[in-house]
């Protein structure tokens, strides 16, 4: 199989406008996954990537050989051979994994829209990726369903962003360019925004039902536009001396608030009914 060398090659080039341009991946619609756990996953979800490109030396590895049969079967994707020196150069990590996936991001259509919006997450203008990757981990784990991207938001689409998030992104009905205004007046339960300056705390209130949490801009804040579409605001109770948690921190919070009220709710209905 012939390996490539040179960084003018075509597929070269467009891997490079892939990591670097989010432009770039907007229009074409493709992006990169690093490293086998993402591309496992993705597999899992969504079924095999268009294309593999490995490093040299970890094609040459039969022990990654053995492993790409298992997660590919007899019927691999096309595989891309690149010297390792030249893949050490397009990685988006400072040590590569000596694997990467490209892939069409998917559409909405090709994720079930059975499940309801028992939990979802409003973001206006985060700006860090991995800031956005952490907050679309938590809130799969916590079993959230959309997840609505403010313009001005980090790609969530980038290698970076999809690095964070580990997968996540694959578990979720992803809206960016969303008009978070709209989608907050048109929720069917409570919208709740997370402030330092709010009086109620996240510990004091009752999450039941249908639940959208609403985080800021890691400088700023939420805008007060947003502040003010919300039901109810909230903040987290911090008896150390810092003055406000990151954002993703307190995202994870609120979602598992959220999650040990729920349980802790039908626990209590079944004894109920003993």
């Amino acid at each position: 199989m012939p390996v490539i060398t040179s960084r003018d090659h075509p597929l070269i080039k467009r891997l490079i406008k892939l990591e670097e341009s989010s432009p770039y991946r907007k229009r074409t619609g493709l992006t990169l996954l690093d490293g086998i756990h993402l591309i496992q996953i993705h597999c899992s979800i969504l079924g095999k990537p268009e294309n593999l490109i490995v490093s040299e030396s970890y094609f040459a590895d039969t022990d990654n050989k053995h492993f790409m049969d298992i997660i590919f079967g007899y019927k691999p994707p096309k595989i891309t051979i690149v010297g390792d020196s030249l893949f050490r150069a397009i990685s988006p990590v400072k040590t590569p994994t000596g694997i990467l996936a490209l892939i069409s991001k998917p559409s909405l259509q090709e994720k079930t829209h059975n499940r309801k919006e028992v939990l979802s997450v409003l973001l206006e203008t985060i700006q860090d990726p991995g800031n956005l990757g952490s907050i679309l981990r938590s809130a799969a784990a916590a079993n959230a369903s959309h997840i609505y991207l403010s313009k001005h938001c980090a790609d969530a689409w980038s290698p970076k962003t999809l690095r964070a998030a580990m997968g996540a992104h694959f578990f979720l009905h992803i809206y960016e360019n969303s008009n978070l205004k709209q989608i907050a007046q048109q929720f069917p339960g409570t919208v709740i925004a997370t402030s330092i300056q709010a009086t109620k705390n996240l510990f004091e209130i009752s999450l039941a039902g249908p639940t959208a949490f609403l985080f800021g801009n890691e400088g700023a804040g939420l805008s007060a536009e947003m502040i003010q579409a919300a039901h109810v605001n909230i903040a987290i109770t911090m008896p150390g001396k810092t003055e406000s948690l990151n954002v993703a921190a307190a995202a994870a919070i609120c979602f598992f608030e959220k999650v040990r009220q729920d349980k802790y709710s039908s626990l209590s209905s079944t004894i109920g009914t003993k």
